[in-house]
């Protein structure tokens, strides 16, 4: 096994074909080829499957490819120790969030601090957010509640309601607020099964003796907010992420806790790279700045 071999297996998987793999290295096509072709009969591994002008990972090469993130990411922490300590910071934060919200001012912040980096930010539930960040999919996670894990470093970002909502006019009860009783008279639009939101929701109705059923169940915030628009019963949401719009009435729940925490997460492991770092770094400062210290 050679470091050449992993770096050609690692850039086709990455890019999907060996003819993306061999732009980005600066090799021909047939040496890149060549190179996966040896990794797999020096370890008597298939790593891909051929399918005309695509190439699949097999299982196999799906754990050879996880270790190669975090090797490859290993390689490039080192370089950046090696470099200039004051050089510019540059490369790539992938960042996803169960909402966008909880980290504008920071993005807008870090983005003026680092223009060299690129920024790409994607939504997510909790459960899919982790499963990125281990899957080396994504540095930074935005997560309504971190799982007890040594895995994970985390910076506390505050606290935000979740409130009940539903089309203007469509309820007995109003912007006064309704409790938990109130609410299970009505159809509820709940989010999938993995939604933090959700979960917390039932469960603060359950400590009450409230079981609540949803009549509809959508898959993200959006489509929760346009079933309720039709008039279709009650959504619930953190409102940090309600968007005001006339059609759409805010419902305080009144009898129970439902404040949500939301905290920006890395992986432990992964806290020297230096993106990351320059990231938790400015959050950290900014935090402090604004509210006297993160809640």
């Amino acid at each position: 096994m050679r470091h050449s071999q992993l770096r050609a297996f690692h850039y086709v998987a990455h890019l999907g074909g060996f003819s993306k793999a061999a732009e980005v290295l600066h090799l021909t096509q047939p040496a890149v080829s060549e190179q996966v072709k040896n990794l797999e009969v020096e370890n008597d591994v298939l790593l891909f499957e051929r399918k005309k002008r695509q190439v699949v990972l097999t299982s196999a090469g799906e754990e050879l490819f996880h270790l190669t993130k975090q090797y490859f990411d290993i390689e490039t922490q080192i370089g950046e120790y090696l470099s200039e300590r004051n050089a510019a910071v540059s490369g790539e934060l992938r960042i996803v969030a169960d909402s966008a919200q909880h980290v504008t001012d920071v993005l807008a912040k870090f983005r003026a601090n680092y223009p060299n980096v690129r920024i790409s930010l994607r939504s997510g539930n909790s459960e899919e957010i982790l499963d990125q960040l281990r899957q080396y999919n994504a540095e930074i996670g935005v997560v309504g509640q971190v799982p007890t894990s040594r895995e994970l470093t985390s910076l506390s970002i505050g606290a935000s309601e979740i409130i009940a909502f539903a089309r203007r006019g469509t309820l007995k009860e109003g912007a006064a607020g309704m409790t938990m009783q109130q609410i299970a008279q009505y159809p509820l639009i709940f989010r999938e099964e993995r939604s933090r939101t959700r979960q917390m929701v039932v469960d603060e109705a359950a400590k009450l003796g409230v079981a609540l059923e949803p009549a509809i169940v959508a898959e993200g915030r959006e489509a929760v907010r346009s079933i309720v628009l039709s008039g279709g019963g009650i959504g619930f949401v953190s409102e940090a992420e309600y968007s005001h719009d006339d059609r759409i009435e805010q419902i305080p729940i009144l009898n129970v806790d439902t404040r949500m925490p939301e905290s920006i997460v890395h992986l432990a492991q992964r806290g020297e790279v230096r993106v990351i770092r320059s990231f938790m770094d400015l959050a950290n400062r900014y935090l402090s700045t604004e509210t006297g210290g993160p809640e």
